[in-house]
């Protein structure tokens, strides 16, 4: 299934406006409000600090396998970088040094998330291992979830959750956090009062598969509370016949978290087929960017409103994108990206990661 051409002029135009390079892919990133710092989560482990205006980068820290996340910390000259490590890195952007290295995990840190007022990380993990015969994930060996007090790296909460726990969020309140994995179960916890506050399993994400081997795949790859905090929205890749072909619909849902009942997903016709693995709100709340690979359609990147969840711009940035995150004015959207390995080229291996930025403004009447 592809999407269907539409006649409509779109509302928005979005133009791309600059470029960074980086030897290996960028797998997250994050960006101060007012647009001139991006900090990038590389592939190597790098977690790196780059000027939007001059270019000039420095070091911040290394894990000793890949970044695989990045978030600042308002309030604080911090951003805070998980990786497959399975360590949480504090890193002083005045010094550019590692000022806290937290053990956070025995596996990867897959996702992680700083809440809005600075004062709690909250980081996933878990492997997938076959648990019987319907290859139904085992038990993990470790909470899936943990929350860190930011001011000092202690634990504050731990949590069990079916491994892998591939997406996590932090509520604007800073009050609850949500969890989601492989076979499309989320779970939202109370945070203040340490207890589940619901539980619910969509299949729309989720795969099982026949084919070439037996197993689960995909599940939810990224998750926000809406700005308000009422409703969460997960996004990954619809239910494929060969799960190994990554030809699922491009697909969000939208949950009354509360009680699980879905409200929304992708529209019928304005979705192509790839995995979906970043999703972010812009700053006013209006409207919600998903991204990340395409197997057929027209783009691998969507703006949508958030009052009705209809797409009102998409593009097809050609390599697939890792992370998205908007400017304080909302007017740019930064896209960190890994593409392809080419062959060297006289000794050299060519940059496989990239930094992206896109302007976006309304489209002048026609």
């Amino acid at each position: 299934m592809t999407d269907a051409p539409n006649n409509d002029p779109e509302p928005l135009v979005i133009e791309k406006s600059g470029e960074f390079t980086f030897a290996t892919p960028v797998l997250d990133l994050e960006v101060a409000p007012d647009g001139a710092t991006i900090f990038a989560a590389c592939q190597d482990g790098s977690v790196v600090r780059v000027s939007a205006t001059s270019g000039e980068r420095s070091l911040l820290g290394w894990h000793s396998s890949y970044a695989s996340g990045v978030a600042r910390v308002p309030g604080r000259p911090w951003v805070i970088s998980g990786g497959y490590d399975g360590r949480l890195l504090w890193h002083d952007i005045e010094s550019n040094a590692v000022m806290r290295d937290v053990r956070a995990h025995d596996f990867w840190s897959w996702d992680l998330a700083v809440s809005r007022d600075g004062r709690w990380v909250v980081s996933g993990t878990g492997r997938y291992e076959a648990g019987g015969y319907r290859y139904e994930p085992a038990p993990g060996g470790e909470p899936g979830v943990v929350v860190l007090d930011v001011a000092d790296g202690s634990r504050h909460r731990a949590w069990g959750h079916v491994p892998p726990v591939q997406a996590v969020a932090i509520s604007p309140d800073g009050r609850h956090v949500a969890a989601g994995n492989l076979m499309g179960t989320v779970r939202v916890w109370d945070r203040d009062e340490d207890r589940l506050v619901s539980e619910w399993t969509d299949d729309g994400l989720t795969s099982w598969g026949i084919i070439k081997s037996h197993h689960f795949l995909g599940g939810i790859f990224a998750m926000a509370f809406s700005p308000d905090g009422a409703d969460l929205y997960v996004c990954g890749m619809g239910p494929m016949r060969d799960p190994m072909a990554g030809n699922g619909v491009q697909r969000w849902q939208r949950f009354d978290w509360r009680t699980g009942r879905r409200l929304d997903q992708t529209h019928d016709g304005e979705s192509g087929q790839g995995l979906m693995e970043t999703l972010a709100f812009s700053p006013d709340g209006s409207r919600f960017v998903m991204a990340g690979r395409l197997f057929q359609g027209s783009w691998n990147l969507a703006l949508f409103a958030a009052a009705d969840g209809r797409k009102l711009q998409a593009l097809d940035a050609k390599h697939r994108i890792t992370g998205v995150c908007f400017s304080g004015d909302g007017r740019r959207l930064y896209v960190s990206k890994a593409r392809g390995q080419e062959r060297p080229k006289d000794g050299r291996w060519a940059d496989s990661g990239l930094v992206e930025v896109f302007d976006i403004r309304d489209r002048p009447p026609m």
